[in-house]
């Protein structure tokens, strides 16, 4: 079974970057046809799918995002890593790191447990 493990710092100031790490056990981040993504969840709101990178490398983004944020991936380390520029109190929310595939057909979707972010001065 894949695991996944967010790590992060917590807390950031404004106009900082943050940086985000998951960590990917049970699984490699190359195996075909998955796909690793970030998502996350201000308080008092639904999930917000962020970026994507696919096993091949490629990368998906979600328009209103794509100057603010940025994916990238060490295979050494099988992790996965998401970026946020110039953070503001409006990107506070639980992140999380999710995978979906599918084996014979049969859909997989596994998500870590997700690390609080706290933008604040």
């Amino acid at each position: 079974q894949v695991q996944l493990q967010e790590s992060g710092p917590g807390l950031v100031k404004p106009s900082q970057t943050l940086s985000l790490i998951c960590t990917v056990s049970g699984g490699s981040i190359t195996t075909s046809y998955y796909y690793w993504s970030w998502i996350r969840q201000p308080p008092g709101k639904g999930l917000e799918w962020m970026r994507a990178i696919a096993y091949d490398g490629g990368t998906y983004y979600k328009p209103s995002l794509q100057s603010h944020t940025s994916i990238s991936r060490d295979t050494s380390k099988n992790q996965f890593s998401l970026q946020l520029s110039s953070v503001t109190p409006e990107d506070t929310a639980v992140y999380y790191c999710n995978v979906k595939f599918r084996e014979r057909l049969v859909p997989y979707d596994y998500w870590g447990q997700g690390t609080q972010v706290t933008v604040s001065s």
